[in-house]
């Protein structure tokens, strides 16, 4: 189907002249080696660079699909490729579950995009163009005139809303500890039991430390390291920046737990780089792919036994945990720190955003506090009623 161009694989676009008649700056004779020339840009950056290499991709395909170059897209073709995004039609030929890259059954989506991923999909777009533009590859950058489009669905969510809420979240964790299950566990097997042990500490080291998935997948026991005292987690993470995150009392317990299911001291020493979660033969790593599986059948599990406990009334609690994601436990993570009193220098800090208003999109102290304000205001008759919304029915206004 394709070809290898700078270790990325596309679909063949069309041969263009060569660079010095066209100007251009790098060596390239098809889009598909312009954009694998600007992926080289992010090869020491790996995660980075899969997630550019994958919208990139999208594009290219969908401009071959039309016998177009990079060249000739113009603001209008934008519109379409949005639509394209949210719907990607016919949906045989674009949707497919994960394959190899090679194989025949191969997709490109795995589904129709949320407006924060095409947002998302936009933006990076928009940074290849800015770079080809500067490597004379292609004359102008069409994603430069969508800034009302994009300014639009930045604002459309002000807060965080992928997250699990406090109720939620209590009861799933009760779930993973066995609170609302069945007894009929004494007979499990030993797979089983490890099983169980190894998703509690995959959910409680993303609930306590909020890492992102792939900070997951790459951990390594030794990584949890003690300084005077305190223990910290060290990690590699967005766009390789370091960082130590305080390990707060539950994750070292958890970890000690984790440990010597694994067989292991209950402590982990600095120079053990084993990995910090396990396949079944409780020596090798497992990848993202796999982590992200674990993650959502254990959501999929919770919801379905949601609602045969609990009935109709736990179906918007089920859907929630049917829509949620691995993502969804940092963003609930983060949030709830925020409703603890974390303060946002040190919220930052765990996150680690390079900007305090990223951080702050986690704290909905604002929105309560507005939300009792508002309740204050009626169709009169109700003083009583809206008193008992607001919890300080003599505070004046």
């Amino acid at each position: 189907m394709g070809r290898q161009t700078n270790e990325v694989v596309f679909e063949e676009s069309p041969r263009l002249p060569a660079m010095a008649e066209r100007g251009g700056y790098i060596a390239a004779r098809s889009d598909a080696e312009a954009v694998g020339e600007w992926l080289a840009e992010y090869r020491a950056s790996p995660r980075t660079q899969r997630a550019y290499r994958r919208e990139a991709e999208r594009l290219l395909l969908w401009l071959a699909e039309r016998n177009m170059t990079l060249d000739q897209v113009r603001r209008d073709h934008l519109e379409a490729f949005e639509a394209f995004l949210a719907d990607p039609q016919p949906r045989s030929h674009w949707v497919g579950p994960p394959r190899p890259r090679h194989a025949e059954e191969w997709r490109p989506f795995r589904g129709a995009l949320s407006p924060a991923s095409r947002r998302q999909s936009l933006v990076i777009l928009q940074g290849m163009y800015a770079w080809l533009v500067e490597a004379g590859w292609v004359s102008h950058n069409p994603f430069r005139l969508m800034r009302d489009k994009r300014r639009r669905l930045d604002n459309r969510r002000a807060g965080i809303e992928r997250y699990l809420e406090a109720p939620l979240w209590e009861w799933f964790w009760g779930w993973l500890n066995g609170a609302n299950r069945s007894k009929a566990e004494e007979g499990a097997s030993s797979r089983e039991r490890y099983e169980e042990a190894r998703r509690r500490f995959i959910f409680g080291f993303a609930y306590l430390l909020a890492p992102r998935i792939a900070e997951m997948s790459a951990a390594r026991m030794g990584d949890f390291q003690r300084r005077e005292g305190r223990w910290w987690w060290s990690v590699i993470g967005k766009g390789g920046k370091f960082a130590s995150i305080p390990v707060p009392p539950d994750m070292l317990l958890l970890l000690k737990e984790w440990r010597e299911v694994l067989g292991l001291s209950p402590e982990p020493q600095p120079d053990e780089a084993t990995p910090l979660l396990r396949a079944l033969d409780g020596r090798r790593g497992i990848g993202d792919n796999r982590l992200y599986r674990l993650i959502r059948q254990a959501f999929t599990q919770a919801a379905d036994d949601l609602e045969v406990m609990q009935g109709e009334g736990a179906r918007d609690w089920a859907l929630r945990l049917r829509q949620a994601t691995p993502h969804w436990l940092r963003h609930t993570a983060l949030t709830h720190q925020a409703q603890a009193g974390v303060e946002l220098r040190y919220l930052a800090a765990t996150a680690r955003h390079s900007r305090l208003d990223t951080t702050a999109r986690y704290l909905h102290a604002e929105d309560e506090a507005w939300h009792r304000q508002q309740a204050r205001h009626g169709l009169g008759g109700r003083e009583e009623g809206r008193a008992e919304a607001d919890g300080v029915g003599e505070e004046p206004v």
